[in-house]
């Protein structure tokens, strides 16, 4: 099974995101997961098309995803959605922002929509809240309460060797663990 994750980071934060997303990839025997970043300016579009799965990652600015992310999104029309050539593979996302909030619900439903639109099956999160008792803790898979994806929060004063913290990471690859498991349970005997 091939993985493919392709993400914006402007800070190195969603990077981290992005590597623990394929920490949780590598967990299930048989998977290779390749990481693209879009900042790299070349895409490699037959890597995406020869994937079973692919997950989307940027940081929420502003409410949404980030402009080189979008610009991919817009530069996929040509490479992808003409000829449908992701129709029927496993999407998901997952997102960053330096507020609790950030509005990164947002961001996780465009890439959502996103998938969509290529006529992909999109995967999100079977873990109930974290951090949602007297007795939860930020150290809690799911802290931020996500169903959609995977979400994380980075403080603005802090760089990527100190945040996201453990638990959005390890929730992080818990999505892509479970991504790698929805391709396997999917895939013909």
């Amino acid at each position: 099974m091939q993985i493919s994750i392709i993400y914006d980071s402007g800070y190195g934060h969603t990077a981290k995101q992005a590597q623990s997303v394929a920490e949780g990839v590598r967990r299930v025997e048989g998977t290779e997961v390749r990481l693209i970043p879009v900042s790299e300016g070349h895409i490699p579009w037959e890597v995406l098309e020869a994937s079973d799965a692919i997950v989307f990652g940027s940081p929420t600015y502003s409410g949404s995803p980030s402009a080189r992310f979008k610009q991919f999104c817009e530069d996929s029309t040509k490479a992808a959605w003409n000829q449908m050539k992701w129709r029927n593979k496993v999407a998901a996302g997952f997102t960053n922002s330096g507020a609790q909030n950030g509005d990164k619900l947002n961001s996780l439903i465009s890439m959502a929509l996103f998938a969509a639109q290529h006529g992909m099956l999109w995967v999100g999160l079977d873990l109930k809240p974290g951090n949602d008792t007297s007795r939860g803790s930020v150290h809690d898979l799911n802290r931020l309460g996500s169903w959609l994806g995977a979400m994380a929060q980075s403080n603005g004063d802090q760089g990527p060797d100190d945040t996201p913290i453990k638990s959005d990471l390890e929730t992080a690859a818990y999505l892509g663990q479970r991504v790698a498991e929805t391709v396997r349970r999917l895939q013909p005997t």
